[in-house]
């Protein structure tokens, strides 16, 4: 009995079907988690790297701050603060913005406290009218 030898030849050829389908797959995922990344608050960035004072506007700024214990103060044109409580922030803060609808709507946080707080806060005044809220900051110059 002899036995015959068959002379195997190799395949050339890669099966391409499986990657075809992980890129698919990629793909399907990639197209419903898009979306989802781009929510959040509009900001407008600065074009330099170093921030320079706001030009003094006609009409002084209305002033909203947040401090350590997590109370709404409205800062008065002379300089004096004005408590607000949390659920009347919203009609007390649309009632200066409507007397003062070109004056610019600033937003002071305390560093011990939290972000959620300072972001509640600038919704609220969003809410209550104002078309751009800005963020006072401190620069190392001034300390």
């Amino acid at each position: 009995m002899r036995r015959q030898r068959r002379r195997s030849t190799l395949m050339a050829e890669i099966n391409v079907v499986p990657y075809i389908d992980v890129m698919l797959v990629l793909l399907i995922i990639f197209m419903i988690t898009a979306p989802l990344l781009t929510q959040g608050v509009e900001v407008e960035l600065p074009q330099t790297r170093q921030a320079k004072q706001l030009q003094q506007a006609a009409q002084p700024p209305l002033i909203f701050s947040v401090d350590r214990a997590g109370d709404y103060h409205w800062q008065r044109p002379g300089g004096k603060s004005q408590s607000m409580a949390a659920h009347s922030l919203l009609t007390q803060a649309g009632l200066l913005i409507q007397q003062n609808p070109q004056a610019q709507v600033l937003v002071q946080g305390d560093q011990a406290v939290s972000y959620a707080q300072v972001m509640r806060l600038m919704v609220t005044l969003q809410e209550a009218g104002a078309q751009r809220v800005g963020l006072v900051t401190e620069t190392e110059a001034a300390r």
